[in-house]
């Protein structure tokens, strides 16, 4: 069966979102070239794995709330935007961060996060999972499941809780709702995956011209990253690669990627492969934006209105 696929795209990248682009890739393409040289390390995972504990030296925006949460081996926080109650009872975001599955944390999205809650109008449940080394690539899935599971015990019911992520957190997105629905858990109203990376296995996307398009370089540091991450797991595997296991049953979805970055491969082809499966999926392709350009919130006009797009589609699927 096949179900309306809806994809929107966003043509003419602002100026301002040029120069930004511009300015962060002059910084970040050496650095890349110089992973694409090098690989990754342990100490290159150690450096990773410390970009949230600088993260936490800066204050979240003016009427950012957030309260911290102990779950079962591992944290997360209740994060309010302004203006959202502070009821916990009913509606909830639950968010899974990115950061390659080794890197970034609570601190470094709790400013995305909290813009995110300000245009859904509920709280946010932001999971700090534990990453590798700690746990292997296969095991992070399971605080996000756990995550989710604790909501339910809670008393939140399926119909109440969005659950989204962005790059590595837009995989778990997809790999937590894969395992709930595979152990007979009931599916949330929806998820939202932003610039997610869903198959493992890099062929599609050495394929693609973003793999030379992407301002950034990102390609050749990819590739090392996924070779370590992966520790000798098959990319091929379903359990390893969303993409490739059976998407029926989940929630209806929102995609969004930028239109030159090396994951956009990912969420188009996910975005045809949930249609096929009847799946109702919107895809948001944007022209020229970075990877996770909503972390830019009120900068850009595209962050912010692509900001304001999820939190239509997060109250629409709550209020359905």
């Amino acid at each position: 069966m096949t179900t309306t696929l809806l994809i929107e795209r966003h043509e003419r990248a602002s100026l301002r979102s040029r120069a930004v682009a511009a300015g962060i890739s002059a910084v970040l393409r050496p650095r890349m070239a110089k992973a694409a040289k090098t690989g990754f390390g342990p100490a290159d995972l150690k450096r990773a794995a410390s970009v949230d504990r600088f993260a936490g030296r800066f204050r979240a925006p003016k009427g950012i709330r957030y309260e911290p949460v102990k779950l079962d081996g591992f944290g997360a926080e209740w994060v309010h935007g302004p203006r959202v109650t502070d009821d916990r009872s009913g509606k909830v975001l639950l968010y899974f961060h990115g950061g390659g599955w080794v890197s970034c944390g609570l601190n470094t999205h709790r400013r995305m996060i909290g813009w995110m809650s300000t245009a859904s109008r509920i709280p946010a449940l932001s999971v700090d999972y534990r990453m590798i080394p700690e746990v292997k690539f296969d095991e992070e899935v399971d605080d996000c499941l756990t995550s989710y599971k604790w909501l339910l015990d809670r008393g939140h019911r399926p119909d109440q809780i969005v659950v989204a992520g962005d790059s590595a957190g837009g995989y778990l997105t997809f790999a937590t709702l894969i395992k709930a629905r595979d152990e007979g858990l009931p599916m949330p109203a929806g998820m939202v995956a932003l610039s997610p990376m869903l198959d493992m296995d890099l062929a599609t996307k050495r394929a693609h011209a973003n793999a030379t398009l992407d301002p950034t370089g990102a390609m050749k540091a990819v590739e090392h990253l996924i070779e370590v991450i992966l520790a000798g797991l098959d990319p091929a595997d379903p359990k390893v690669s969303p993409i490739r296991a059976d998407v029926s049953g989940l929630p209806p979805a929102f995609i969004s990627a930028g239109s030159t970055e090396v994951l956009y491969c990912d969420a188009e082809n996910m975005a045809h492969r949930l249609a096929e499966a009847g799946v109702p999926c919107t895809l948001q392709v944007w022209d020229r934006q970075l990877h996770v350009f909503q972390m830019f919130g009120p900068l850009l006009p595209e962050s912010r209105e692509a900001l304001r797009d999820i939190g239509r589609f997060v109250r629409a699927r709550l209020s359905s």
